[in-house]
């Protein structure tokens, strides 16, 4: 049951993150929709955008399947899935806490240099509707997150590309309604509501690092005593 566990905890930490996600990427959402006018109103340009700030999610966990089933396939010792798990897990553990405010340090990543992410986002206004729409999400699922990052870094202990896209496939459904209904809805929470969801997204990220170190110890325990056997 432990992937079916993952993916519900991910999907919560993207429904509860839904605040956060408003706070941090609404503007972006909103000025990308205002600046288009009424060329940018319908399914085809909203579905565009968050196919493909979800699919960018996907995508993400995709590859850190692939580095983990990399990680832990090269036959160098068998224990290694034990420890990528634990490791893993505890930095989604930091990453839980740096969420909640109480980490040992703060985190500034993207997956792309900020300032170029910037530009192709302004850039994509020209690029008509659907295709410009379409930009802007890969670009919005490629901005700084410490959420996102801390899903995807559980995704390299998956199992595999498939479930590690399966995984932030379930994270970005998750954000969904939240980014769709940013405008009219969600937008209209206060920031101290919107910092209590994050709070309580923030525990579910950290009990999905609590659970992956709990398996790798499992994993390890095991491939420790079949050596020894």
């Amino acid at each position: 049951m432990q992937p079916e566990y993952d993916y519900a905890v991910a999907f919560m930490a993207g429904i509860l993150g839904s605040g956060h996600c408003v706070g941090m990427c609404g503007s972006l959402v909103s000025a990308f929709f205002i600046k288009m006018g009424d060329r940018g109103r319908g399914v085809l340009p909203y579905g565009a955008y968050h196919g493909g700030r979800i699919t960018v999610y996907v995508l993400i966990g995709i590859a850190a399947g692939l580095l983990g089933l990399a990680l832990t396939s090269t036959g160098f010792i068998g224990k290694a899935q034990g420890v990528l798990k634990i490791i893993a897990g505890l930095i989604v553990i930091l990453l839980g806490l740096d969420i909640l405010g109480v980490g040992p340090w703060r985190v500034h990543f993207s997956f792309l240099p900020l300032a170029a992410l910037r530009r192709r986002f302004i850039a994509a206004t020209e690029q008509g509707p659907v295709i410009g729409a379409l930009v802007a999400g890969v670009v919005n699922g490629l901005m700084p997150c410490s959420l996102t990052l801390s899903v995807a870094v559980k995704a390299t202990t998956a199992g595999g590309p498939l479930q590690g896209g399966l995984l932030m496939l379930a994270f970005g459904l998750g954000t969904l309604p939240s980014m769709l209904f940013v405008s009219a809805v969600f937008g209209k929470l206060g920031a101290k509501l919107r910092g209590q969801l994050l709070k309580i997204a923030a525990v579910f990220v950290i009990a999905l690092g609590i659970s992956t170190v709990i398996e790798g110890v499992n994993y390890f325990q095991v491939m420790q005593g079949l050596a020894n056997w």
